[in-house]
């Protein structure tokens, strides 16, 4: 079968060649891939800066974001065949650690997790892959292709959680949002706070085009420029950039006793000047709280299942830009204007290679 890899710390190593069938020992369960999701992570890895093989393996198996068919799978599993599913992208240390041991995996205290795709464990750019009972979720078949988009709504979906976890250690009536980035991790997790009923204003660099099309189609608000810039003080702060300049800018603004969860990773190497004290003291006389969210465990996939089956599917649709053959991966590298999330069909959703 085809598979897309990478030999990881090495930038161009990136090759579609012929692997062995999935391993019996990943599972039980066979699924047939249709869609993988291409994102920050997968570019990282192409790059050569991020990257781990599985132990005693030169390559690694991209994809992460995936969606697939299942073919087989045993009596008693909690899918059948011709059910979607998304492969859950972590795996709890062999330890375990604390966190580990009670399934809350994204919590790893020790680092020796592994991530399918990622870290140690080949991912799902493959056209089929094995995986157990365990880390499949169901996918609404009315979702057809969109379910690709489940793994990064888990990431939101664990963003809000978090959010509320905090919020409620006083009472706590939030009203408005601020989402500083309208990449799909901010429009999803924009989608997510207007299911809530919150009033959402998301934030992002372009003036014109389809992200602001996207945020109006919403039933949110959209801006361009800084959050200083915006007359409003939100209760809640998703934070998807990654960018050090608007996540100090957004904090300054968040709203006595708010919330601010960070989901973009920041590049090092940036020097800005601020007024520590100034902030210091904002949030401390203000109980603002600001959190750190990675990775996703079981519930918040299937919380983020549940939120993308009471979406809109037209609004869904548009929110996938690009769809690129498996035979011309490359082109989902090349980065469009119009760009939101590209992803890689390995296999047309309507057939099946067996």
């Amino acid at each position: 079968m085809k598979a897309l890899s990478v030999i990881p710390l090495q930038a161009g190593s990136a090759a579609l060649t012929d692997v062995e069938e999935p391993p019996l020992s990943d599972g039980p369960i066979l699924v047939e891939t249709l869609a993988v999701g291409v994102c920050g992570t997968d570019l990282e890895i192409l790059s050569g800066a991020y990257g781990w093989s599985p132990p005693g393996r030169e390559r690694l198996v991209l994809g992460h974001e995936s969606l697939g068919r299942v073919l087989e799978a045993p009596a008693g599993s909690p899918v059948t065949a011709g059910d979607l599913v998304v492969g859950i992208v972590r795996r709890p240390d062999p330890v375990p650690c604390a966190n580990c041991a009670v399934l809350e995996w994204d919590f790893c205290r020790n680092g020796l997790y592994t991530e399918r795709g990622i870290k140690e464990h080949d991912g799902y750019l493959s056209e089929r892959y094995r995986i157990t009972p365990d880390y499949v979720v169901k996918v609404d078949p009315r979702l057809g292709l969109l379910g690709v988009l489940l793994e990064p709504t888990s990431v939101v979906a664990k963003a809000w959680e978090e959010v509320e976890r905090v919020g409620g250690r006083a009472h706590w009536s939030p009203r408005s949002v601020l989402v500083t980035g309208a990449g799909p991790i901010g429009l999803l997790a924009a989608l997510l706070g207007v299911q809530r009923g919150f009033d959402v204003h998301v934030l992002d660099r372009m003036g014109e085009g389809v992200k602001p099309d996207l945020v109006a189609a919403l039933g949110a608000t959209y801006h361009s420029g800084t959050p200083s810039d915006l007359d409003i003080h939100p209760d809640v702060v998703i934070e998807c950039t990654g960018v050090a300049t608007v996540i100090l800018d957004a904090m300054a603004t968040i709203g006595v006793g708010g919330v601010m969860c960070l989901t973009g990773v920041s590049s090092s190497g940036h020097q800005i000047s601020l007024d520590e004290g100034a902030l210091n003291r904002s949030m401390v006389l203000e109980n603002v709280a600001v959190v750190g969210s990675v990775n996703a465990n079981r519930r918040h996939y299937e919380a983020a299942a549940a939120a993308l089956a009471a979406a809109d599917l037209e609004w869904l649709s548009r929110v996938v830009t690009r769809r690129v053959p498996l035979d011309r991966w490359s082109d989902a590298l090349l980065r469009h204007d119009d760009d939101v999330k590209v992803v890689i069909e390995v296999q047309p959703i309507g057939s099946t290679s067996r």
